[in-house]
């Protein structure tokens, strides 16, 4: 017998929204043709289950009518339950406020972490706005892109600002990271199951977030991504947040459909500024040939989200240089800025050698400096 959308029993959602998201879990296979195909994601995700089946169920119709028609809401929820993972549907008051606009909005959202603490990061209150800023980019990011995400998510989670990302290795995890670090204020969207990191390299990461923040995705436990749900997250990820920001990311990236998804919701889009020879950098430095807000720092992000006014002369630019730093230091954390980032680059014979390893060691022990891939080192940024 269909159940009509009403609330379950002591949940957060009803059985509609349930029967949805297992419905575009049996899809999977047919909405990857979709994408594929270059058809318009969002507008089909906006079809309603019975068009939605009609359109992309093929030989399939039947059965799958047949399977909706018996689906199981309780045992849907008792899935929910051991796997840890709370369902809230939009016809819930906790449902987060930003993502109850846009064609095809998730209808419902599988949080692990805390159904009260994703409201607390990313708003449920209409009248309460809660600060929230997507960071992402590519997966091949530079030792300086990840360094600039990692500060970002760092000093936008200490000013109360939440961090919100995909998980991805490259931009995405190091943003998470820095959130971390700031205190925790971030929340990573996942194309498959909630309670599962995606890469599985990120399992450490994916339990650190559940301890101070949340995870979510629309479909349901135990799913498997296809690719097409990696577009289908990237909507959420810019639904979430009031600004979507691009640190890197190349012509045909992830990150630059988030960044089309928050410009079609009326969100603000902001990048980072990179090497107009990277080809990395070639998509992120198009959003702001397009007219993408630059953000150069923190304080840009936070000037752009809260409205923070600051004389220019009152910001923080480049390493933060203590009184302290002797003249040789400070060449040489010059030097590193520069591009001279390698100790190959910074020393000609074994006695500058000497000299720089010292020095290096001392820019690291004081936080300017870290040490990445290849023997590298990046400007910490303030």
């Amino acid at each position: 017998m269909r159940v009509g959308c009403g609330p379950l029993t002591g949940t957060a959602t009803c059985a509609d929204c349930l029967r949805r998201s297992w419905l575009l879990a049996a899809l999977a296979p047919n909405l990857d043709l979709v994408w594929k195909r270059r058809r318009p994601l969002r507008d089909v995700l906006a079809l309603p289950d019975e068009r939605l089946i009609d359109a992309l169920g093929g030989g399939e119709r039947p059965a799958l009518l047949a399977r909706r028609e018996a689906f199981d809401a309780g045992a849907a929820l008792r899935a929910c339950q051991r796997a840890g993972v709370e369902p809230v549907c939009v016809h819930d008051a906790r449902f987060p406020t930003r993502l109850r606009t846009g064609a095809g909005a998730p209808r419902m959202l599988h949080v692990a972490g805390g159904l009260a603490r994703l409201g607390m990061l990313v708003g449920a209150d209409p009248q309460v706005t809660v600060p929230v800023v997507a960071i992402v980019g590519t997966r091949k990011a530079s030792p300086e892109g990840l360094e600039m995400a990692r500060t970002l998510g760092r000093g936008l989670s200490r000013a109360g600002v939440t961090v919100v990302s995909g998980l991805a290795l490259g931009i995405d995890s190091a943003a998470h990271v820095g959130a971390l670090e700031g205190g925790g204020a971030t929340v990573t969207v996942l194309a498959g199951a909630a309670e599962v990191a995606y890469p599985r390299s990120k399992a450490g990461l994916h339990a650190q977030i559940l301890a101070q923040g949340c995870a979510v995705s629309e479909l349901p436990p135990s799913f498997e991504p296809f690719r097409w749900c990696f577009p289908a997250r990237n909507r959420i990820i810019a639904g979430l947040s009031q600004l979507t920001l691009v640190v890197e990311g190349a012509e045909r990236s992830g990150s630059l459909i988030t960044a089309d998804f928050a410009s079609a919701l009326g969100r603000d889009v902001a990048a980072v500024p990179g090497r107009a020879t990277s080809p990395r950098t070639r998509g992120s430095n198009g959003l702001i040939r397009d007219g993408a807000a630059v953000v150069l720092g923190v304080e840009d992000v936070l000037d752009a989200v809260l409205g923070f006014d600051r004389p220019l002369d009152a910001r923080r630019t480049g390493a933060q240089r203590p009184s302290s730093l002797t003249p040789a230091l400070a060449a040489l954390l010059d030097a590193v800025a520069g591009g001279s980032d390698t100790l190959a680059a910074l020393a000609r014979t074994p006695a500058e050698a000497d000299a720089a390893i010292l020095g290096l060691a001392e820019l690291e022990a004081q936080g300017l400096l870290r040490r990445s891939g290849g023997g590298r080192y990046v400007v910490v940024a303030a």
